[in-house]
């Protein structure tokens, strides 16, 4: 298809300017392109088996694989017309609707948008459609909301409240480490170096980097470890037989029973990691160090989770400009 094109632009070059070279471009690559789809239909459905294998061999996680899974799903049952004719006015209006329907924030319809930019954007660059309807769609404007962290106190009181020396280990480790509660769940016993208090974990896309804890995990920890009576390899298992390996859902389940009990606003996972990012900013770590500490490839991300402390902002004004 490709060398037709070349040749029927090379016989016109002579012809016509740039931009009609362009036009003329545009309409051949767009004919050829529906001709090929009449000749082989190949259902929504099938595109997004394609999107979804593609996105699997570059080490997507299963939940990321689910998530596309789930929001191109409900777009392509709200919208059945074929993928390559799908407008971009259609996704819009969908978007629009969608927030309306389920009440949600303008940061779940951003998150929507970006999965379904990301699919379009894949058939695009596989040659599947000539132009992503999605292009003229940008990213939604939302209010940056300055996210809560765990003060010292708090932690203090999470520790105190644990009644089983499990939830204390988990506790610790997520505070000195920042790891996600994925990486926690995944890790075995073996991972772990108590001589050099670290451990390494594996985060989103198998990626492969070394995390550090302090003495009072590892005391914690050696402690739960000693405790137990299973040999599953598991760092962190079910407090009942059959001693199964803890999920996501269970360390979330904890945490938030255990703010609860205490009175705290939502208390998860995923605080102790902001928390940490935030600790280690304001006593003056570098943030290349804490975007390598968390496994950000971009630092911009490190910068969203981290808190800069006002008062050190002003401390540091007083220092380096004053």
């Amino acid at each position: 298809m490709e060398e037709k094109v070349v040749k029927i632009i090379n016989e016109m070059a002579e012809y016509l300017n740039v931009s009609q070279m362009k036009k003329l471009q545009e309409v051949l690559l767009q004919t050829f392109s529906e001709h090929e789809s009449e000749r082989k239909e190949i259902s929504n459905q099938e595109y997004l088996q394609l999107f979804l294998d593609a996105k699997q061999i570059e080490g997507c996680s299963e939940r990321t694989i689910q998530y596309y899974r789930t929001t191109i799903e409900k777009l392509l049952l709200t919208i059945p017309t074929p993928i390559r004719k799908i407008t971009t006015e259609e996704i819009r209006h969908y978007l629009v609707e969608y927030q309306q329907i389920n009440d949600c924030s303008k940061v779940t319809v951003d998150n929507v948008r970006r999965n379904i930019s990301s699919f379009f954007s894949w058939l695009e660059e596989e040659d599947y459609l000539l132009k992503s309807p999605m292009r003229r769609i940008h990213k939604i404007k939302t209010k940056q909301q300055v996210k809560e962290t765990i003060s010292d106190e708090a932690i203090e009181q999470l520790r105190d409240k644990c009644n089983c020396q499990r939830d204390l280990a988990i506790i610790d480790l997520l505070y000195s480490t920042g790891i996600r509660v994925g990486e926690l769940v995944n890790l075995n016993i073996s991972d772990i170096d108590f001589e050099a208090r670290e451990c390494v974990v594996f985060g989103k896309g198998d990626k492969e980097r070394r995390v550090y804890f302090d003495a009072k995990a590892k005391i914690h920890l050696q402690s739960y470890l000693s405790s137990r009576k299973d040999d599953n390899p598991a760092l962190f298992v079910t407090l009942d037989a059959p001693f199964d390996r803890l999920k996501i859902s269970g360390v979330e389940i904890r945490m938030r029973k255990l703010g609860r009990l205490l009175s705290m606003d939502k208390i998860h996972p995923h605080k102790f990691r902001r928390t940490m990012a935030t600790r280690a900013i304001d006593k003056g770590m570098p943030i290349e160090q804490v975007q390598k500490l968390l496994g950000h490839s971009q630092i911009d991300t490190t910068m969203k989770y981290a808190i800069v402390n006002q008062t050190n902002v002003k401390t540091s004004h007083q220092k380096f400009i004053a």
